[in-house]
Parts: C-alpha cells; sequence; structure tokens
C-alpha cells in the first residue's frame, strides 16, 4: 500500500460509529492503517465515505450512518502527471525540498512533495513525471503553488525554475511559466500560460492571484527621480536591491566584471591608465589598444582624415540621428555662394543644390553655452558645431563648411575643404569630438537606455505574468535595470568615468540630457516618420535607414498579428486598465506628463497600441544596437572620435599645425579612459540572447507561437540579406543585422 487518504463527515458523527461497531479482524487492522494517514473532509449527507489506495487501484468505503453495513466498490480517481523544467542558467540548481499543489476551478489538490531519486533539480534539466492524485477532477486549472524546503544538510538554496507541466486526467497538457528565481521557504503561486486580460478573467482565485501580484510588483518596482528633468528610473541603490529575476545572471555579471578588470588593467600595466601626459605622435595612440581591434576601428584608423570617411559616419556610424536634409541655410550659417563652389561638381551652384536635396546639415545647438568639464585640474573644450554636407554625383558625402560657434562672428570662421590641411582637419576633429557628447548623452543614453528603463518599469508595475502584452514585452527588458544602475553608478555619477573624463562631463551632462527631454517627440522614436522628417528618404548608401527602415517593418508586422489576436477590436483596448494604466505611467514618469512631445497618455484603438509596441521592441533592440555596437569601432582610433579636447575652437585659419592637432587632442590617461570605455561597451555577452528567440516560452497558445516562428523566419532571411550585402562593401554595416541585435538594452 503506497497511501491512504480518510475522508470524513463530522454530521454523521462518522468516526465515533466507526470505532463502536464490531468488524472483522481484517477490516479493523485496515481502518487502523487508514487512521494513520492524511485525513480531510468530504460532506455527503449520512453516507461518509474511506478512499484507499490499493498501489494505483483506488476503492470506496461506504458506511451509512443509520446502519453499520459496509460496502467495497471501485472508484476511478483523477491523476496529474506534473514535470519540472529547471532553466538553463548558472546556479539554477535546488537540492531542497519541492513542494506543490494544483489549484482549479473545481478544487485543489493536496501540497504534494516531489521527491526525486536524483536528489535536486538540476539547472538545464527537465524532471521525471510526478503523479498528483485527486478523488476528482479539479476542472479547468487556474494556477500552481509551489514552495521548497530545505534539508538539514542542505541550506536553503536558489533555484530557477523555468516552467512546470501538467498533464490532466482528461488528457490536456497545461504549462505554468516560472522564469523567476525562488530563493525562500514561502508558497508562490503561478497562473496556468494561456494569456489573459484583466476582463478575461472570471475565476476569483484567478483574480485574487492577479491583485497579489501586482499589489507585491508595485511594492518592488518604485519610480525615482536620479535628477530633475530626467525619466523615471528604478528605485535602487545598487544591484542587490533589484529583484532578484531582473538581476545579471552569473554568467553576465562575471564576464561584464572581467572585461571591465582585465581592460583598466591592461592600460594600467602600459602605464597609460594614469597618465597625464599629451601624445607625442599619432603613432603613439595606436598602441593603447593593439590588441583589441575590430575591422572597422582599422579602417577608421586608416582614413579618419578623409572627407568621405567624415560624412559616411553621419550615415552608418555610431550617431545616424543627427543628419538632415537642408532646404534653406539657417541665418546663423552664413555660407557663401563663393565660400562652398570649389566643392561643388561641375557648374553646380549653392542655390541648385539646396533645391535638388543634394545638401544636408548637422547641427549641435544642443552643446551651445555648456560649461565644459575640467580633468587634472586643466580646463577642457567642445564646439557647438554647424556642418554642411554635399552628396557629391558619384553618391559620396562630404563635409564643405564647417563653423565650430553657433553664433556667426569674425572670431568665429566657417573652415572649408580648401584651407589648409590642419585648420580642415582641425575643424573636423571639434566636430567629430562634439558628436561624441550628442551622441552618448542623447542619442545613446537618453533615446534607448533610459526609455528602455521607462518602458521596463512601467510594464512590470501594471502588467502581471499573464497578461499578453507582458508575455510580448518581458524579453525586451533583459538586464536593462541592471545595467542602467551600473551606468548611473559608474559613468555618470560624480566620479563617474563621463564625469570625470569626458568634455561634457559635470555640469554640460546634465544640461545636455535637460535639453535632449525637453526636445524628445514620439514622431522622432519611429524610425519611418523620422527618416522623413529628417528627408533622408532617398539618400544613397544609408545602410542605418535601408535596415532599420526593413527590421521596423518586420516587428510592425509580428507585433500587428500578436496585439491583433488578443485585441479584436477597439472597445477592447479602451476597457483594458491594465494597459490604460501602463501608457500612463510611460507618460507620466518617462516624458514627464509633458503633450508636446506627442506620446499617448491613453490608448483608443488597436492600431495605437501596435504602433507603441512596435516603438518599444524597435527602441530596445534594433535602435539600441544601432547606436551602441559601433562604440569601438567608430571611437577605438581616438582621433575619429575624441572624448574631449584641451585647446579651445581655432578662432582665425591659417595657424594650426600637426603640434596644435596633438596639443588639442585628450591626454594620454583620459583617452585610455574612453577606449576601455567604448571597448566594455560595445562587448557581448556569452549569454546574448538575438532578436527574435525566446528561450522564456511565456506563450502557451498555438496562434502566437505560430507568429513568433513566422516572426523568426523573417528575421533570418533579412540576416541572410544584409551578410550577402555586406560582402561587397569596403566597410560592412552590421548594427541592424538580426543575428547580433539584443533583444534588449543588456550593456
Amino acid at each position: 500500500m503506497s497511501r491512504y487518504m480518510l475522508c470524513v463527515c463530522n454530521n454523521c458523527g462518522f468516526a465515533s460509529l466507526l470505532f463502536k461497531q464490531e468488524y472483522p479482524p481484517k477490516m479493523f487492522l485496515l481502518l487502523e492503517w487508514i487512521n494513520r494517514y492524511h485525513a480531510s473532509l468530504n460532506i455527503c449527507r449520512n453516507v461518509c465515505t474511506i478512499y484507499i489506495e490499493l498501489t494505483v487501484v483506488w476503492y470506496a468505503v461506504l458506511v451509512c450512518a443509520d446502519k453499520p453495513i459496509v460496502v467495497f466498490f471501485r472508484v476511478k480517481m483523477a491523476k496529474y502527471k506534473v514535470t519540472v523544467h529547471t532553466h538553463n542558467i548558472a546556479t539554477a540548481t535546488t537540492m531542497n525540498n519541492v513542494f506543490i499543489k494544483l489549484v482549479g476551478e473545481n478544487g485543489e489538490s493536496k501540497r504534494t512533495w516531489l521527491t526525486s531519486l536524483k536528489g535536486g533539480f538540476y539547472q538545464g534539466t527537465t524532471s521525471r513525471e510526478f503523479d498528483v492524485v485527486c478523488p476528482s477532477s479539479l476542472g479547468t486549472l487556474v494556477l500552481i503553488e509551489l514552495d521548497k524546503q530545505p534539508l538539514p544538510l542542505f541550506p536553503q538554496d536558489a533555484w530557477f525554475p523555468s516552467k512546470v507541466v501538467v498533464t490532466t486526467p482528461e488528457g490536456d497538457t497545461c504549462q505554468f511559466p516560472i522564469y523567476r528565481w525562488i530563493m525562500d521557504k514561502e508558497v508562490h503561486l503561478f497562473r496556468e500560460g494561456t494569456a489573459k486580460r484583466l476582463c478575461d478573467e472570471t475565476n476569483h482565485l484567478a483574480r485574487y492571484s492577479r491583485e497579489k501580484e501586482m499589489k507585491t510588483r508595485t511594492e518592488q518596482y518604485c519610480w525615482d527621480t536620479y535628477k530633475e528633468g530626467f525619466p523615471g528610473s528604478m528605485k535602487a541603490d545598487n544591484p542587490l536591491d533589484l529583484p532578484s529575476e531582473i538581476q545579471f545572471s552569473f554568467t553576465k555579471a562575471t564576464q561584464f566584471l572581467f572585461t571591465a578588470a582585465t581592460g583598466i588593467t591592461e592600460l594600467k600595466l602600459k602605464g597609460y591608465s594614469d597618465s597625464k601626459k599629451n601624445w607625442k605622435n599619432i603613432d603613439e595612440i595606436s598602441k593603447v589598444f593593439c590588441c583589441n581591434r575590430t575591422v572597422i576601428s582599422d579602417y577608421a584608423q586608416e582614413h579618419w582624415k578623409e572627407d568621405e570617411f567624415f560624412g559616411y559616419q553621419y550615415l552608418n556610424g555610431c550617431n545616424p540621428m543627427l543628419i538632415r536634409r537642408c532646404s534653406e541655410l539657417p541665418a546663423n550659417f552664413p555660407v557663401t555662394e563663393d565660400m562652398v563652389k570649389p566643392s561643388l561638381r561641375g557648374s553646380s551652384s549653392l542655390l541648385r543644390e539646396l533645391q535638388s536635396g543634394t545638401i544636408f546639415l548637422l547641427d549641435y545647438k544642443n552643446l551651445d553655452g555648456l560649461k565644459a568639464n575640467v580633468i587634472n585640474r586643466k580646463k577642457q573644450y567642445m564646439a557647438a558645431p554647424l556642418v554642411l554636407l554635399y552628396r557629391t554625383p558619384d553618391e559620396k558625402l562630404i563635409p564643405i563648411a564647417i563653423q565650430l560657434k553657433q553664433t556667426p562672428a569674425k572670431d568665429n570662421p566657417i573652415f572649408l575643404p580648401s584651407d589648409s590641411e590642419y585648420d580642415w582637419l582641425l575643424a573636423k576633429i571639434f566636430v567629430r569630438s562634439a558628436d561624441f557628447q550628442e551622441h552618448q548623452l542623447n542619442v545613446h543614453l537618453l533615446r534607448t537606455h533610459l526609455l528602455a528603463e521607462v518602458f521596463a518599469v512601467a510594464l512590470l508595475r501594471n502588467m502581471p505574468m499573464v497578461h499578453p502584452l507582458y508575455k510580448l514585452l518581458i524579453p525586451h527588458t533583459r538586464y536593462t535595470l541592471q545595467i542602467n544602475l551600473l551606468a548611473r553608478a559608474f559613468l555618470i555619477a560624480d566620479e563617474g568615468v563621463f564625469t570625470k573624463f569626458a568634455a561634457s562631463g559635470g555640469e554640460g551632462m546634465i544640461e545636455i540630457l535637460r535639453r535632449s527631454v525637453a526636445s524628445l517627440t514620439y514622431s522622432s522614436l519611429c524610425m519611418p516618420e523620422d527618416i522623413t522628417a529628417r528627408g533622408l528618404e532617398s539618400v544613397p548608401n544609408n545602410y542605418y535607414r535601408d535596415d532599420g527602415l526593413k527590421l521596423w517593418h518586420i516587428i510592425y508586422r509580428f507585433v500587428e498579428e500578436v496585439i491583433s489576436f488578443y485585441y479584436k477590436r477597439d472597445s477592447e483596448v479602451q476597457e483594458d486598465q491594465e494597459l490604460q494604466n501602463w501608457i500612463k505611467d510611460i507618460f507620466d514618469h518617462g516624458f514627464l506628463a509633458q503633450e508636446c512631445t506627442g506620446i499617448p497618455q491613453s490608448f483608443s484603438t488597436v492600431p495605437e497600441v501596435v504602433k507603441f509596441v512596435t516603438v518599444v521592441i524597435f527602441t530596445c533592440s534594433g535602435q539600441h544596437s544601432a547606436v551602441n555596437s559601433g562604440q569601438y569601432d567608430y571611437g577605438g582610433w581616438m582621433p575619429n572620435t575624441p572624448i574631449s579636447l584641451q585647446q579651445p575652437p581655432p578662432t582665425t585659419k591659417g595657424q594650426s599645425t600637426e603640434s596644435t592637432m596633438l596639443e588639442t587632442f585628450p591626454d594620454v590617461g583620459t583617452t585610455a579612459q574612453g577606449m576601455s570605455t567604448m571597448w566594455l561597451l560595445s562587448k557581448q555577452s556569452s549569454d546574448f540572447v538575438a532578436l527574435g528567440q525566446y528561450p522564456e516560452e511565456h506563450f502557451n497558445e498555438e496562434p502566437p507561437c505560430r507568429m513568433i516562428q513566422k516572426f523568426q523566419t523573417e528575421l533570418k532571411v533579412f540576416s541572410e540579406n544584409i551578410n550577402a550585402r555586406n560582402s561587397r562593401l569596403p566597410v560592412p554595416y552590421t548594427y541592424m543585422d538580426p543575428a547580433v541585435v539584443e533583444n534588449s538594452v543588456a550593456i
């Protein structure tokens, strides 16, 4: 006999009657066996029932309260098969005892110990099938309760189950996604994986678990304000304050720390990181990270002085977000026909080129009037340039005029390609340094990292695990909260690398971010609208645009299919309070309740939801990759992207020399710090998850699973097309390749 269950009717006094009657000896012994095991109540008018399990066969013993008559007959019991999956990440194993309870619409099972001869649940493995037996079917399963208790020789450990799969007596398979750390002895509730909006919940237990989950989440994920005028952020002082399921994995944390430590150690051993000396010649710079080279960093080192490479970077480099078509010169940029005539091909004129759409503008007005940093007790400098770019008949983009300050003046000359070599080169160096500040703070930090954090915190505060939008978006929040916490602690804090070693560090950094937040718009986050607004629809060799638009539309189609599966009518969008709370949280805390941004405060239609969710996924994946992954490619060779400059912008022409340029470059230590940081921020972890890959299976229904497979197929074909094109290019553009685009802002 494996186990017995005694069901007693207290109303008819069955237990008392049982032991007062004279039964055959064998029956009395049987009842003694029963008495040693678990008892529970089964009220049934005047008949009391004892359920007895003999191996896998169940029998019932009925005793009538009126007459001491015993009747035996066979009863069919409900048997559930339970399989537990432990996630394949480091330290996910548990040696503790694990218990489960199944809860359905018609009742619940007893708490069952999932005992295993293997002695534990090991990472990356599937357990054997466990039986959970109930007197009758529990009906539709609503949730499971999981808890684990330590053994005497095994203290409390951390366990990361991925999912529990239950096969019902009716032959149905139910999946319960978990994907979180269980580190205590408490009972944890997990819902059956079918996506449900709040209006879909008809069971009171389901509603209760939903409310309980959201109450816990709003306590765990709290808004904070890092600086006045910044988007809201996650309230936490250090990574250990974050809930365990959003922290770096052991693998990610180890590799991140190792990359950071080895980079700075290498520079210290070479004597670079603390050096305050100026560079003596260009060749010295190549020795800083001679072992950490990429195809593009080598290309940049060879071609950084060339006008064509300068222009190319504004289409396909780290910051493709500033360039826009110019049909009329700004009033504060008084370029004349005579100035640029030598740079225009054939008999063309500036006016004609403006009208034909071949002139483009870079305007760094965001940097105007800012106080530059002081590094090693030496004042630094940065410019707020205006740059004219010209698209040549052979489809090259070249600079034809540079003004280094926003206000025209005699001491603010317009530099031209016809000027002396070092006048023109130094002007371009100031532009590239300005681009570093604009790119890092506005394009990279604000428009991907900080916005991704807003999207993530709002999601975790307002969407339960069972909501379809949670299932769709949670993969795109992986590691974001911790990487941003580290950025605030080690990059932009008072002693952070950016604060100490960038020209815009300190007061300038705060002001740039505030100005950038004030100018942020919804349309600029929607790539098709942004490309149109900047007049870049037909610019040749713009791979950021070409690949980005294709990737945008692939994501859009996927999102449209998934959202339309769960929201058939606009009224369903309007009535989903959790969805409305999510977008309102984003509007209030991410965009500071500024209506001028164009960010929706609520959703009225299905297409509105589709568009915004596409923005979220694209921002966290493709856009972040486009402005992050090439940092070392284009910044690893410092002269191409100086983190700071030690001399003021030139005020006259004909005075610059190679010596002037070397004195203007950041000192050796500042260069080394900047290069090591860009190397760290461009380095992928081995547990990188590519766009469209979902190792965590949150969706259970067949239609969304088919949609994911279709999405993955489209991404694979797109990746193959990019690789085929890149094989013909001197400088490959890979930053929008789905194979190297990470699902989330994780670095």
